[in-house]
């Protein structure tokens, strides 16, 4: 969008406390088609300018009250009037005062007595200069809403591939284990019952034949009968323990991915929660070279919440990713063990809270600061693409209308809150 910061009609604030140079200057600039706001002392000059808008100033410099080196630093310290170009107008042609005047922020110096020509080309000057610097600012500022655009439209590509890329890897996943673990699971019943029926008759047989023949007997020796009779069943136990396991982790996939729910619906959070955990268990076992992660639930009651749980989800395997990232890179301080702390509780003005906490060494406020904008990354060159928590920042503040915070202390360890209104979602 072109803007065009020329005005028609041009304002000049002429600040002097003579008279006549008042009228001189009123009547030059007047015939240039120039309107013209007048102040004869710097006390009157800085409420006019509130008025007037000037464009330009012309400053005389010793005037009584406060002079003009003082009104000039009042104006270039308000906001509101900094950027208006100043001239100082002085009979003195010492350059310290020049130096001193130009260091507090005026752009020119018009000696007096005052050449109409050399005025009025200074003035035109320092207009266009004016104008020109705020077409600059304003296509920088179009250019970094561009840019911006040009970020959300990346994230929002990122995030749907990624979004649809994982729940469709994670759905097959759960699909294609489930079926076979559906049938060893629906058989292990039966392949118990029939087990305990030939130890029933293994039994029977050596109760009534206490002395088989030879062969029988050296043949039940190699293979240790009576501790295979006694394992047999405790390893079909453990089998079907573990098929539980992996029936409550194919579950847990499901509830993750949420494919087919891409419309909102109440939900439990701690599901969700729990479901992410599951996912990471493996990450959180201890291995040769780093202790287990201890994982501390402290569960509010919360209601059901309308949302997109897939999306929520994605929210929490990003920070706790992190958390285990941050835990294994840094370690904790004071050799603790590795801990991550999840609370949930009801926040302010009718939201649910979800505090995700670990115990490591912190992150300086000056990283912790950029931590939401996208494709920032503390991580080594290939281990991140600096778009988890950008992402988590806008699934949680434009979907759900939360917000997510990060608080660190260094030697203390680092926490995320999210929250999320209760009755309020994006389609």
């Amino acid at each position: 969008m072109s803007v065009n910061y020329i005005s028609q009609e041009n304002t000049i604030l002429v600040v002097d406390d003579t008279p006549s140079n008042l009228q001189v200057l009123f009547d030059v600039l007047s015939e240039q088609d120039y309107r013209v706001a007048i102040a004869k002392n710097g006390e009157t000059a800085l409420q006019r300018v509130q008025s007037s808008q000037p464009n330009l100033i012309l400053l005389d410099v010793m005037m009584p009250g406060i002079d003009g080196f003082e009104t000039c630093k009042r104006l270039k310290s308000n906001p509101d009037t900094r950027d208006i170009p100043v001239i100082f107008m002085t009979a003195l042609s010492d350059s310290v005062d020049k130096i001193k005047g130009l260091s507090l922020g005026a752009v020119d110096y018009i000696t007096k007595p005052i050449q109409h020509e050399e005025v009025l080309a200074r003035i035109q000057v320092h207009l266009q200069l004016r104008n020109a610097t705020r077409i600059m600012e304003q296509r920088t500022k179009e250019l970094n809403e561009a840019l911006e655009s040009l970020n959300q439209a990346q994230i929002h590509l990122v995030q749907g591939e990624k979004m649809s890329a994982l729940g469709h890897l994670v759905a097959g996943l759960a699909h294609e284990i489930n079926n076979p673990v559906n049938f060893i699971h629906g058989n292990l019943s039966h392949v118990k019952e029939y087990t305990q029926d030939l130890l029933d008759f293994v039994q029977l047989y050596q109760k009534h034949y206490p002395n088989p023949v030879a062969e029988i007997q050296t043949r039940g020796e190699e293979i240790d009968l009576e501790f295979l009779q006694a394992d047999f069943v405790k390893m079909l136990d453990s089998m079907k323990i573990g098929t539980d396991r992996i029936r409550e982790l194919v579950i847990s996939l499901r509830n993750f991915s949420r494919l087919d729910e891409g419309y909102s619906k109440p939900v439990d959070i701690h599901v969700g929660i729990d479901s992410t955990l599951l996912i990471l268990q493996h990450r959180l076992k201890a291995r040769p070279d780093f202790p287990a992660i201890r994982v501390i639930k402290n569960y509010g009651r919360l209601p059901e919440v309308e949302c997109h749980p897939s999306q929520l989800n994605q929210v929490f395997m990003n920070i706790l990713t992190n958390a285990i990232d941050a835990l294994e890179t840094s370690g904790v301080s004071n050799n603790q063990q590795p801990t991550i702390t999840i609370r949930t509780f009801i926040g302010g003005d009718d939201a649910i809270a979800i505090s995700i906490a670990d115990n490591g060494v912190g992150i300086p406020q000056a990283i912790s600061s950029q931590i939401f904008k996208p494709f920032f990354t503390t991580k080594p060159l290939g281990k991140g693409t600096g778009l988890g928590l950008s992402i988590s920042h806008q699934i949680v503040t434009e979907k759900h209308g939360g917000k997510i915070e990060c608080f660190s202390t260094l030697g203390q360890g680092t926490e995320f809150v999210v929250e999320i209104p209760v009755g309020y979602l994006v389609a």
